[in-house]
């Protein structure tokens, strides 16, 4: 099922533009999310002057520790409409974003969420909402760099074990908050 996801956004990634290849277009990494070992990529499409769609994705599968079960892995992918103040590509922006992400968190403290977190693992998906602001540079001809934040609703559902492969089941729980649901320092590579 991950696998069908994964590679069913990179599909949509890579061909789904059609006719809006004729635009500009930008692949974009998010350096602040590799430094999570999660590999990403983004695609951003040119819809008008002032208007862009961003589709951006990341995988993370590995187990960092397998004696401790400790571990990352999941996968988010996370659509943005964006609005910008001047042209798009370059200056200030404003975006409304959705996302989807199945995880399997155990072992490791998480930025942003309560540090019990750490001492247990956590299977389970998410949906989020939000909206963001972000401002782009622009580095060369083809290549800019942006920053953004984004704050927003995120509902979890999840199931709680020990840390300890195997461990035993303490329960599920749904919640949901208003939290950090994007933050990127990310390399763009324009495609004319």
């Amino acid at each position: 099922m991950k696998k069908t996801c994964v590679l069913s956004l990179l599909v949509l990634l890579l061909f789904g533009g059609g006719r809006v290849f004729a635009q500009k277009v930008a692949v974009k990494t998010n350096v602040l999310y590799w430094a999570t070992t999660t590999p990403n990529l983004g695609v951003e499409f040119g819809l008008g002057k002032k208007t862009s769609l961003e589709l951006f994705g990341g995988y993370n599968p590995w187990t960092l520790n397998k004696e401790r079960n400790k571990k990352v892995k999941h996968y988010l992918i996370q659509p943005e409409f964006r609005y910008w103040l001047c042209e798009r590509f370059q200056g200030h922006f404003f975006g409304v974003h959705a996302g989807f992400a199945e995880y399997n968190i155990g072992g490791v403290r998480v930025p942003l969420l309560p540090s019990h977190v750490k001492n247990n693992r956590y299977e389970g998906w998410a949906v989020l909402g939000g909206i963001s602001y972000g401002y782009v540079w622009i580095l060369g001809r083809r290549l800019n760099l942006e920053a953004t934040i984004g704050a927003g609703y995120v509902f979890w559902d999840y199931d709680r074990y020990d840390c300890v492969k195997c461990g035993d089941y303490h329960g599920g729980n749904t919640k949901g908050r208003f939290n950090l649901t994007k933050a990127g320092i990310t390399l763009v590579y324009l495609i004319k």
